[in-house]
């Protein structure tokens, strides 16, 4: 099966889930990663459940904080 992660082609086997998916793509910070398959955001309580289908398209995005302000005291 064929579908595409970060908009790289990637061929896995058929049924696999977003929590083995995660764990065979080696994502950093599993615990902290926002899924999106398709544009649409997966709820964490899911990914257990969720199976990749042929075609999808699936975006790991995390949080980035924000820098500490420079040039405000300078």
């Amino acid at each position: 099966m064929t579908f595409t992660i970060a908009g790289e082609k990637k061929e896995y086997e058929e049924g696999i889930t977003l929590t083995e998916l995660i764990e065979k793509e080696e994502i950093e910070s599993p615990l902290y990663v926002t899924v999106a398959i398709n544009d649409e955001f997966v709820d964490r309580e899911k990914f257990d459940t969720t199976l990749i289908r042929e075609g999808d398209a699936v975006e790991f995005l995390y949080y980035m904080g924000g820098g500490a302000g420079h040039g405000i005291y300078e």
